[in-house]
């Protein structure tokens, strides 16, 4: 009877010492999710003319191919005027993850509403890089301006003050909402990311003497 008895309990034994084994394994098996969200490493270098959206589509798609990304990538910008368009009805469902595999937002809804990965650390680019912020320690350089022409739903505009550089294609008049990538701002702790503040104007340089360089905010549609 003994010897049964320390038969079982060397089994039971056995199976507490197997079973977390092989949850992690499992766990070490599982593959981070694909990218699915980047800010761009680069703007287009044309102020706010982007080639309308479809070409802010086509940069963001480029720059995701060039890493290996095959997925189909648009850029998270709202247009104004007659035939509108929200960025939040152009970037699929979700959820996204960034290019370390973290997972920025589940849906359009907690992208807008519980978006609290989105800042410096989490917010990287194709490469997995981060940005130039004030965070890093030099307070006279940022590109932390994202171009998005948003409101902080997520909405456009409406018609009247120009808030996207004539629909993404004007390199000179007008102006262009622009989110803070990183949530910093020297007057508001948690600045949006989507919906911040405007531009002087639409060149190049007026972008960039705001804390801006061009750059996009970048999802996988499918």
């Amino acid at each position: 009877m003994n010897n049964k008895r320390t038969l079982i309990a060397a089994m039971l034994t056995a199976v507490v010492f197997v079973i977390p084994t092989i949850t992690i394994l499992a766990q070490q098996d599982e593959e981070a999710p694909e990218m699915g969200f980047f800010v761009t490493s680069t703007g287009l270098g044309d102020g706010g003319n982007l080639g309308g959206l479809a070409g802010a589509d086509a940069h963001c798609q480029s720059l995701a191919n060039a890493v290996g990304s095959n997925r189909a990538w648009t850029a998270y910008l709202s247009t104004q005027g007659s035939g509108a368009v929200n960025a939040k009805d152009r970037i699929g469902s979700g959820p996204w993850a960034n290019a370390n595999g973290l997972i920025m937002a589940t849906t359009v809804e907690s992208l807008h509403y519980d978006n609290s990965n989105f800042n410096w650390e989490f917010a990287l680019d194709e490469n997995g890089s981060q940005f130039a912020s004030r965070i890093d320690g030099d307070p006279d350089f940022t590109v932390h301006d994202i171009l998005t022409g948003t409101q902080i739903d997520g909405t456009a505009f409406p018609t009247g003050q120009d808030q996207t550089c004539n629909n993404w294609t004007s390199n000179n008049a007008g102006s262009a909402r622009v989110g803070h990538g990183d949530r910093y701002s020297f007057t508001t702790p948690g600045s949006p990311w989507n919906s911040s503040h405007g531009t002087p104007g639409c060149t190049q340089e007026n972008l960039v003497s705001v804390g801006g360089a061009g750059l996009l905010y970048c999802f996988a549609t499918d």
